[in-house]
């Protein structure tokens, strides 16, 4: 019986997204509550057990690519190899990535777009059986408008019998040795301007195949497009789970106060094991109780020295692990702190940012509010500060119990 054949991935995200527009690459936004790319690497982990997936990032890019995949599942970071440092154009970029792959010498290669987030596990064996059986292949889709030719002027020249046109998407695949050629052959001969790999197949001699595509495997270029594909994972994750969290941490001497992230000057201290941030301790509990997986005590025990100190961050960002390990995301958190002092209100936006930049939040989904317990209990005392939170997750739906 033979072996199935090795295949690895190439995962394109070196563009600049001019056309999107804002100082932040489209792969790097914030979409559902997770960069775009990580949806991309995500759904194609899913698919298929690539070996070895190469992602191609631009130079300039590596900060915010390490940021990016700190936010991917234990088990599809674990898919990852070194990233492939692009070129000026996307052809240069896709040779950069074959030739990080080259001494690994797969069969197969499927080359894709990284703002492209939706690729099925159907698209995918469909991509690896075209590539096993003709060598060269792309998955294309039947155009719904009719294609009009125009020259310089608007005017129309031509119109294309739309019965054999094909809008090309990706992943597109091949037998590795021949497309690692094609492309080899084309920068040394200094071709330019293709502008897929398919095309390059085709300048190099080869034959390509296009297989079904997908209505639904999209390309992120716009704002738009963003916002409709934010709408569409948050639809998949169906399953709505709100956690609640409640803490409480005492004054004692001090300088300052720990609040959601945020170094407060104060006249005291809050006291704990921990840095003592009241509201993230509760934010934790709050997302720990949506997933039912225990309490901040269960994960960090104040009887382990290793925790002592320690910056109340690493147990959100543990705590939001835990849900994209299940495929969910965290879809809101909502903040209330009871105390006398000190003052909130200058602070506000400060925390909402910051909570929001731990779990991974658009800050218009974090709340943060506070109020006075009308001088009543150890708050109205001024003996310590109470925090009350609330996390809304959503995880993908999986039927009835």
């Amino acid at each position: 019986m033979s072996q199935p054949p090795k295949v690895s991935l190439i995962v394109v995200a070196a563009g600049r997204g001019a056309r999107f527009g804002g100082d932040e690459p489209k792969q790097y936004r914030l979409c559902a509550g997770r960069p775009l790319l990580c949806h991309t690497l995500e759904a194609l982990a899913a698919a298929h057990d690539f070996s070895p997936t190469t992602i191609v990032i631009h130079p300039d890019d590596r900060a915010r690519y390490d940021k990016a995949i700190a936010g991917l599942s234990p088990a599809c970071a674990a898919t990852l190899g070194p990233p492939a440092l692009g070129g000026a154009t996307r052809q240069a970029s896709v040779l950069a990535g074959l030739e990080a792959q080259a001494a690994q010498r797969p069969d197969l290669v499927l080359i894709h777009d990284g703002a492209r987030a939706f690729p099925s596990t159907t698209l995918v064996r469909r991509a690896i059986a075209a590539a096993e059986q003709y060598g060269a292949a792309a998955p294309g889709t039947r155009l719904t408008d009719t294609v009009k030719e125009v020259d310089s002027a608007g005017l129309v020249v031509a119109t294309p019998t739309r019965a054999a046109l094909r809008a090309v998407q990706t992943p597109q695949s091949f037998r590795f040795d021949l497309i690692l050629a094609a492309h080899l052959a084309a920068a040394r001969g200094g071709v330019e301007g293709l502008t897929d790999d398919a095309a390059i197949a085709e300048w190099a001699g080869h034959g390509s195949h296009i297989f079904e595509g997908e209505a639904g495997n999209v390309k992120i270029t716009t704002t738009q497009d963003l916002a409709e594909a934010e709408a569409r994972l948050f639809h998949q994750a169906a399953d709505i789970r709100v956690g609640q969290g409640f803490d409480v941490h005492a004054f004692v001497a001090g300088d300052h106060v720990w609040l959601c992230g945020v170094r407060i000057p104060h006249s005291r201290a809050l006291s704990g094991h921990s840095d003592a941030d009241v509201a993230l301790h509760a934010v934790t509990d709050a997302v720990l109780g949506a997933i039912g997986d225990g309490d901040i005590g269960a994960h960090f025990p104040p009887s382990d020295p290793q925790w002592k100190g320690a910056a109340s961050h690493i147990f959100l960002e543990d705590a939001t692990r835990r849900v994209r390990a299940l495929g969910g995301l965290v879809a809101h958190i909502d903040v209330a702190l009871v105390c006398e002092a000190p003052k909130i209100g200058p602070y506000r936006e400060a925390m909402r940012a910051r909570i929001a930049e731990i779990a991974g939040l658009d800050i218009g989904r974090v709340g943060v509010k506070a109020t006075t317990s009308e001088r009543l209990g150890f708050t109205g005392r001024g003996e310590g500060i109470a925090c009350l939170a609330s996390a809304t997750v959503r995880l993908p739906w999986r039927g009835a119990p």
